[in-house]
């Protein structure tokens, strides 16, 4: 397993979990529920955003929310 933030660019992953915090259920009302496949679409450099394509929609997280998403790859 590695952390959503961790996966490249055109990528696909499957939701394995969510670590325990604040934003843990914002982020399962956003569609991001176990077992939910996901493609990073686009990394921001420097750190910045990542877009991942998620249930038909695009979805921009900040790369501490991302770090919060345990993902095993496809």
């Amino acid at each position: 397993m590695v952390a959503l933030s961790d996966v490249k660019a055109g990528f696909s992953a499957r939701i394995h979990s969510l670590k325990d915090s604040a934003l843990k259920n914002r982020l399962l009302s956003m569609g991001l529920t176990r077992g939910t496949t996901v493609e990073v679409v686009k990394k921001a450099p420097l750190g910045g955003p990542i877009a991942i394509r998620v249930r038909d929609y695009t979805l921009c997280l900040r790369k501490e929310d991302a770090e919060l998403i345990e993902v095993t790859l496809k």
